[in-house]
C-alpha cells in the first residue's frame, strides 16, 4: 500500500516472521493471483482507489500498482496522491521492485534488486544495501512479515513490529499503525490505519 500524508502534513505507511497457512505459497506457486481494486475511505470520506494488477511469467508473479487518491476540505484539494509501483517475486520471494511517487508535487522514487545475496536499494536519499531476507512493505502478500520491511515510497528500513492477531489479520505497530486482513486464500481483503492526525484510513476491496 502506498504511504501518504495526513493532513495537514504528518506520514502514515498504508501500502507492506508468519505466514498464512500454506494458501498464499500455492497461490503465487501456480500463477498470477487475481487482480485487486480498493476504494479508499478517509473517516469514511471516499478519497481514491488502489488497484493491483497481477502477471506470471514461469515462476515469476509482476505486481502493477497504481493508487491514486485526493482528500478536499468543501471544493479545495488540500492533498494529492499518486503511487505506481512495478513488483515482481520469482519463487515466492522478493526479487525487485520500482516505485515513484508523487505526494502533493513531491516525488520519490526507489528501485530495489535482490541480487547477489543481498537487496540493493537505490532512492532518492541515496544507495543502499540491505539484508536478503528484508520485504518491502506492500502489504498484497503476507509473506512480507517473515522478516524486516522496507518503506516502499523512501527504500528506508521499517520500524515496525508485527502480529498475527487471528489466523487472516496482522497487526502492525510502530511507525505504522494499521491492520491488515486476508481471505482464507491469503488475499489482501481490507486494511485499517490510523493516521497520525487522528484520522481513520480504511482500504475495502471492490
Amino acid at each position: 500500500m502506498p504511504q501518504f500524508e495526513a493532513l495537514p502534513s504528518r506520514r502514515l505507511i498504508l501500502a507492506g516472521g508468519l505466514l498464512l497457512p500454506l494458501a498464499p505459497h500455492m497461490a503465487l506457486a501456480a500463477g498470477a493471483p487475481r487482480n485487486l481494486s480498493f476504494a479508499v475511505f478517509r473517516n469514511n470520506a471516499h478519497i481514491g482507489e488502489h488497484h493491483i494488477n497481477f502477471a506470471s511469467d514461469g515462476a515469476a508473479v509482476t505486481a502493477t500498482t497504481d493508487a491514486v487518491m485526493t482528500v478536499k476540505i468543501g471544493p479545495v484539494p488540500v492533498f494529492k496522491y499518486h503511487h505506481h509501483a512495478v513488483e515482481t517475486r520469482r519463487d515466492g520471494l522478493f526479487a525487485s521492485l520500482e516505485t515513484a511517487t508523487t505526494t502533493n508535487g513531491k516525488a520519490e522514487r526507489v528501485e530495489a534488486e535482490r541480487t547477489d545475496g543481498a537487496v540493493r536499494i537505490d532512492c532518492a536519499t541515496g544507495k543502499a544495501i540491505l539484508a536478503a531476507n528484508v520485504n518491502p512493505l506492500t502489504h498484497w502478500n503476507p509473506r512480507i512479515f517473515e522478516g524486516p520491511m522496507f518503506n516502499p515510497q523512501t527504500g528506508k528500513m521499517m520500524k515496525v513490529r508485527v502480529s498475527r492477531e487471528t489466523p487472516t489479520r496482522w497487526a502492525i505497530r510502530g511507525e505504522v499503525e494499521m491492520d491488515d486482513i486476508y481471505d482464507e486464500t491469503g488475499a489482501w481483503l481490507a486494511a485499517k490505519a490510523k493516521a497520525d492526525d487522528g484520522s481513520t484510513i480504511e482500504y475495502r476491496r471492490i
